[in-house]
Order: structure tokens, then C-alpha cells, then sequence
């Protein structure tokens, strides 16, 4: 017999369980432990909701809130790969669309063509809602790392051009006002650094 189109569905539902398995490198804001894809992608729909006045142009925010709650679920097959990993993005968007694929077919093809659409589209980043919901996509732990005074940029030796080149951009792009707040923490932050590494200040 072949599966109804509730089965589908709570087959589907059944697998993206698994993203709640997936450790990402940002910690939480309280340091205790490492955040899970799950956490992140309900916190960024919650960014979504809380900050869409900062987008830059009109956005429809139910729509953002869905790319965010969709945009890592292929990471329940292929993992997390952080900005600063080095992955080869080649690669990564190879293995991500053959996940996108897997994950999105196990439900009614009309909800698969759906969901497909807009992890696609906010992979692409040509549309308003696109090009916000990836500014939130940095800007959350873009956030994380400020407040927790470095977070993964002090683990893995991230200097200040390298987070202004790598988040500025997709940040500008989709909330300028955001990143204007951003750069200016970025720029309080490794400037505070400096000064503990050269003894002009206690740690």
C-alpha cells in the first residue's frame, strides 16, 4: 500500500527530529553548552518576527519565518559547517541540494514543492525575504559572539577583517541597519581585545 498523506507527513516530521541532534559551534548566550540547529533555526524565526522593521524594504515576515524555520534542515544529513570552517562551498551546496531533495521528498508533493521553493529561494538570496532572512542568519551569531566575549571567533583565531568581510556583506545587504549596529560591536570588540594582549587593560 502506498503511504497515505499523513504518513508522509509525520515521516517527515519524524526525520527533521534529528536536527535537534546537531551541535552547532555558537554557544549559548549563557555559555553552558554548545546550541543545537534546532534552537538556532526556532531563535532566528523568532529574530524574524521581533526585528522585520529592520529589513531593508518590504518584507512579508510569515514568509521569513519560514525560511528560517526550513533553511538548516539538511543539516540532519550533512551536519553543520560553520562560516569560518573552510568547507568548500562547492561542495557543500552540492551535498545540501541532494539533502534538500531527500528530506522535502518524504512529504505530499505539493507541500514538498512548497517547502523545496522557499529553502531554494533562500538559498539563492535574490528576493527581500531571502536576502533578510540570510542577514538574520548572520546577524544572530554575529550577536552570540559579542556577547559572550568572542564565542567561536576566540576559538578559532578569527580576526576582525575576517568577520567584517564574511558578515558584513550578507548583513548590509538585507538589514543595513542591523549591520551598522553590528560593525560597530565588531569594532568595540576587537579593539578591547587588542588592548588585553598588549596589558593596557585587566582581562
Amino acid at each position: 500500500m502506498h503511504p497515505t498523506e499523513l504518513e508522509k507527513q509525520l515521516s517527515f516530521l519524524r526525520e527533521i527530529d534529528r536536527l535537534k541532534t546537531v551541535v552547532r559551534q555558537s554557544p549559548l548566550l549563557d555559555r553552558s553548552r554548545k546550541e543545537n540547529s534546532a534552537e538556532h533555526s526556532w531563535h532566528l524565526a523568532t529574530y524574524a518576527l521581533v526585528l522585520s522593521d529592520y529589513a531593508d524594504g518590504a518584507v512579508d515576515t510569515a514568509r521569513v519565518m519560514k525560511m528560517l524555520l526550513l533553511h538548516d534542515i539538511v543539516e540532519v544529513d550533512v551536519g553543520d559547517h560553520p562560516i569560518h570552517g573552510g568547507t568548500s562551498s562547492a561542495w557543500q551546496a552540492e551535498q545540501e541540494s541532494r539533502a534538500a531533495a531527500r528530506l522535502f521528498g518524504l512529504l505530499p508533493p505539493s507541500q514538498r514543492d512548497e517547502l523545496l521553493a522557499l529553502w531554494t529561494e533562500f538559498e539563492q538570496a535574490l528576493t527581500e525575504d531571502a536576502m533578510f532572512a540570510k542577514a538574520l542568519d548572520r546577524f544572530q551569531p554575529l550577536l552570540v559572539n559579542i556577547f559572550t566575549d568572542g564565542g567561536t571567533w576566540a576559538e578559532q583565531g578569527v580576526s576582525m577583517e575576517q568577520v567584517l568581510s564574511r558578515y558584513g556583506p550578507v548583513i548590509q545587504r538585507g538589514a543595513p541597519r542591523l549591520w551598522a549596529l553590528s560593525e560597530q560591536w565588531v569594532r568595540a570588540h576587537f579593539s578591547k581585545q587588542d588592548a588585553k594582549r598588549q596589558g593596557l587593560q585587566p582581562g
